[in-house]
């Protein structure tokens, strides 16, 4: 088996095949502080609430955090920021651990080929994804994983256009960053991020209206559409002015950063969205508009948006690392026969 790992800002999910069907495990990557109390442990115990305890402290852990952050009226902490490891949080790598853990599980089998995604060092920040991704390899290979990182942009690649031959431009907006790589027969010939993406247009619309950034991620998360058609002033409506900001600066970036010798000429390139960022209605006609208004040097067959935008990187890395287990298992195979005829 082989599995797939999308490490995201917001959310860390895990793809995996289990016959015909591939499954998705998903925990949100935040945590929350509380007061230890015996109390307190044995409620989140009876829950199933996945936690820790570190001296007088418990940390809400996942999906939960983000529950008990708007009962108790505090902010979840983030062990990443902008698309990578936060050097703020002492907590960072630990709780990174734990969420891993709990999305991956064990391997099948020693050296199991476990691909996770890796952001591209942002060409709008002196931000190094290095640190990042050799942390992240160095503790997935103690669990016993056979670790590889894959460029998120190169992802949705894999998991989006197959049947175009791994040929296209794939956009991943996550909450981080957004990344974009351009790929010709899956071999990538440009591959970006900026450092923005959800959690820009979160804070951003958290401070436009004064509201907490949780509560706008909420906000965001329960049934919000790009339709334009919420009064001014509301967080709804700063949610709006901000994705469309996001839309022409990642746009802008593209057409600044593609070169003619890129794109092969006559070629139509397809162009894939997707991203949880990506996922509230309306987001693929908005973004589809304001890409036919900008000067992009090539030529486009048309813009899709991934069915399960949330689920598309660990789809990726999910085909990636099992391309590469069945080549390990061929060349394997291949050497025997040799062996044998000798």
């Amino acid at each position: 088996m082989a599995k797939g790992l999308d490490v995201g800002t917001m959310n860390i999910l895990s793809a995996q095949q289990d016959g015909n069907d591939t499954v998705f495990v998903q925990q949100r990557n935040s945590f929350v502080e509380i007061d230890y109390s015996d109390m307190a442990e044995q409620m989140l115990s009876r829950s199933e609430v996945l936690h820790i305890r570190k001296d007088d402290k418990v940390y809400v852990v996942g999906d939960d955090a983000l529950n008990f952050a708007n009962i108790f009226n505090r902010e979840t902490r983030r062990p990443m920021q902008h698309g990578i490891l936060s050097s703020d949080e002492k907590s960072a790598i630990p709780m990174m651990k734990l969420i891993i853990e709990q999305v991956v599980g064990e391997p099948d089998h020693p050296g199991e080929k476990l691909y996770f995604s890796s952001p591209a060092d942002p060409i709008d920040s002196d931000l190094s994804t290095l640190y990042h991704q050799k942390t992240l390899e160095s503790f997935i290979d103690d669990m016993g994983y056979d670790a590889e990182p894959i460029n998120e942009g190169m992802s949705v690649i894999y998991s989006e256009l197959a049947d175009n031959d791994f040929t296209g431009l794939g956009i991943s907006f996550g909450a981080g960053m957004t990344n974009v790589c351009l790929a010709y027969y899956a071999v990538p010939v440009m591959k970006f991020s900026v450092a923005r993406g959800g959690d820009w247009v979160d804070e951003q619309a958290a401070q436009a209206t004064g509201t907490p950034v949780d509560k706008v991620t909420s906000i965001k998360e329960d049934d919000f559409e790009l339709d334009f058609e919420t009064d001014v002033g509301g967080v709804e409506g700063a949610l709006s002015i901000y994705y469309e900001n996001l839309l022409d600066y990642v746009i802008e970036r593209i057409v600044k950063e593609v070169d003619d010798e890129d794109v092969e000429e006559g070629l139509d390139v397809p162009v894939v969205v997707t991203g949880g960022t990506s996922s509230p209605d309306g987001f693929e006609a908005l973004f589809r508009d304001h890409l036919q208004d900008a000067n992009i040097p090539f030529s486009i067959s048309g813009v899709s948006h991934a069915n399960e935008p949330l689920y598309s990187v660990a789809r990726g890395g999910l085909v990636a690392a099992r391309s590469d287990e069945e080549e390990q298992a061929a060349s394997g195979g291949a050497e025997a026969e040799a062996a044998a005829d000798e």
